[in-house]
């Protein structure tokens, strides 16, 4: 039977295993940021796409709007 072809030394071989279990172990994990606290009174400027007709159900109101888009959130998320 004919001499099969050494393979070259890399992925699979045992210290390229070794390492790569090393790594694993001994990756450290980010942290993730601590969450801070929601000062009550501060607003925070975002981007909200929602349907034309509920934005219309809420401006046909006249102006404060918006505060009543945050009163119906703040009511479905129970606060």
């Amino acid at each position: 039977m004919a001499d099969q072809p050494r393979r070259p030394r890399t992925m699979g071989d045992a210290r390229t295993e070794a390492e790569a279990a090393f790594k694993k172990v001994t990756a450290k994990v980010a942290a993730a940021p601590p969450k801070q606290n929601a000062v009550p009174g501060i607003k925070e400027q975002v981007t909200l796409r929602i349907d034309q007709d509920v934005l219309e159900f809420f401006q046909e109101g006249g102006p404060g709007w918006q505060d009543r888009i945050n009163e119906a959130l703040r009511k479905v998320a129970g606060k």
